[in-house]
């Protein structure tokens, strides 16, 4: 596994609230039972035993069955068209926010490799027994940072501007969704009681993923979000990306992969993971202006910062 440096925990706050009843949820949870009844009619990606791999020689199918966080979607995509050229191996992807994704796996009891938006999930993943923890792998590294509609026309500047009256504010859903819950701690850490009270007063949409969260700008559903710098080279026509300042940033993400304890052919699943750490797949993920490496990171936001961990989310930003 590629190391970077210590992965701190972050503890929560014990506050509990009512949700919001104006709040729009782009996720509800009889979606993933009906997701994962149409994942268990896959067929040709990876069989359905329960045991680790390794309990038997693989079953290769020229397939593997990828369930990924959205935040790595648009290079992820690139980079799975390169494999098969390479390889001739396909990989079939289901994105969708890590925790989703991560459930869908663990119902179906199918999939190949598991690829959440940053550690948090994966740590769940390790912690369930749904991955093998020593082929776990960071890809990439990301900055939280405001996300805000070309040309800025509501002047969001600061962190404090999302608190302005008038400012509709959108943030992934935190309970499943990895910038969600980054998004949460910046909040917790950065805004007085009344700060937060009217940061939430202007919040329209918890968004079901990370793609969702950066469409929020696309479509001006939002005026802005608490999202990854790397949305605005999603969506260059429609979204830029304001910098937070340094002392706002509590920690630098990683997006990490590791083969499922599902699948049936561990060495193309491995495979493919040296793809996206080799030359090719690091080239995508850079020219979408992901950093490769926690320096990189660090030289964006212009200070050394945790790198990971697990944030444990206050009560009072739970949503169901």
């Amino acid at each position: 596994m590629k190391q970077g440096r210590a992965l701190p925990a972050v503890a929560g706050t014990p506050l509990r609230r009512k949700r919001r009843p104006h709040l729009r949820r782009s996720l509800a949870l009889p979606a993933i039972a009906l997701s994962a009844l149409l994942l268990a009619a896959l067929s040709g990606c990876s069989s359905g035993a329960s045991s680790a791999a390794g309990s038997g020689p693989p079953a290769a199918s020229g397939k593997l069955l990828l369930f990924a966080g959205s935040a790595s979607q648009p290079p992820t995509e690139e980079v799975i068209k390169l494999f098969k050229q390479k390889t001739g191996i396909e990989v079939e992807a289901v994105f969708g926010s890590s925790g989703t994704v991560l459930s869908q796996m663990e119902l179906t009891k199918k999939g190949d490799l598991y690829f959440p938006g940053s550690s948090d999930y994966m740590e769940k993943a390790k912690s369930a027994g749904e991955v093998l923890p020593e082929t776990e792998t960071r890809i990439a590294y990301l900055v939280p940072a405001i996300n805000v509609q070309k040309g800025n026309p509501k002047h969001v500047e600061t962190l404090l501007d999302l608190t302005r009256p008038g400012i509709k504010v959108a943030i992934a859903d935190p309970e499943s969704v990895c910038v969600g819950l980054y998004a949460a701690e910046i909040v917790d850490r950065q805004f007085t009681a009344a700060q937060k009270a009217a940061f939430k007063a202007g919040l329209v949409n918890y968004a079901a993923s990370c793609d969702k969260t950066a469409a929020a700008i696309s479509l001006k559903q939002a005026d802005a979000v608490i999202g990854w710098s790397v949305f605005q080279y999603w969506d260059p026509e429609r979204i830029e990306t304001v910098k937070l300042p340094a002392s706002q940033i509590s920690r630098v993400g990683y997006i990490p992969i590791a083969v499922a304890k599902f699948t049936t052919d561990q060495a193309a699943a491995q495979q493919f993971i040296d793809f996206l750490t080799g030359p090719e797949g690091q080239a995508v993920f850079v020219r979408y202006h992901y950093f490769t490496t926690p320096d990189e990171a660090f030289g964006y936001v212009g200070a050394e910062k945790p790198v990971g961990g697990e944030l444990t989310l206050p009560p009072d930003w739970l949503t169901r």
